[in-house]
């Protein structure tokens, strides 16, 4: 887990006011018992998860792909090449929806806008070094190659959530049961 504690409570303002937004359908899938609090999530997304991004063709048709997600500092990363659609489609249009689930244990919608991050910067060096935990010392050497394939750096977004929409079974997940009460207050 890579989030301050600072993170933590933006992402539990996140998601609180996504709850509070949902329409009654949701509200019937997403109950009080059902939900997660952020130290929990964060806690729980650590290596690389699948997300299944959509972006919008400039005539408006949805475009959805999968990319290894990384949850960072509470929020989604994710890269491609920078000739792909999607980063086209990020570069004109950057509004996107990602979905992550975990079969019925877990499912994560997110809803906002897709930020390309400057690799000059200190939050994406930190990202980086984040990535390279995962996948190892083969990493830096793989992002070498991709940029002497394509004459510059894959591109890495972040999700400037909007909206994120947060289901779990917490058994299934492992997690204990909220304490009478605190559901409610959730």
């Amino acid at each position: 887990m890579h989030e301050t504690s600072n993170d933590l409570r933006q992402l539990q303002d996140l998601l609180d006011r996504s709850f509070a937004s949902m329409g009654e359908h949701m509200r019937s899938i997403i109950t009080p018992d059902r939900r997660i609090s952020a130290e929990e999530l964060a806690t729980h997304l650590t290596g690389m998860r699948l997300l299944s991004l959509a972006t919008v063709t400039r005539d408006g048709r949805p475009r959805n792909a999968p990319v290894d997600g990384f949850f960072f500092r509470g929020a989604w990363w994710f890269g491609s090449a920078p000739h792909s659609l999607r980063m086209r489609h990020i570069r004109e249009r950057p509004d996107v929806s990602a979905t992550h689930l975990e079969g019925e244990s877990l499912g994560i919608i997110v809803h906002g806008r897709a930020e390309i991050v400057d690799q000059e910067t200190e939050p994406f060096k930190a990202f980086f070094a984040s990535t390279a935990e995962i996948y190892g010392d083969w990493w830096p050497k793989q992002m070498a190659d991709w940029r002497e394939e394509w004459g510059e750096p894959a591109p890495y977004a972040r999700i400037e959530a909007e909206r994120m929409h947060v289901f779990t079974s917490r058994e299934q997940l492992g997690l204990p049961p909220l304490p009478d009460g605190e559901a409610q207050a959730r």
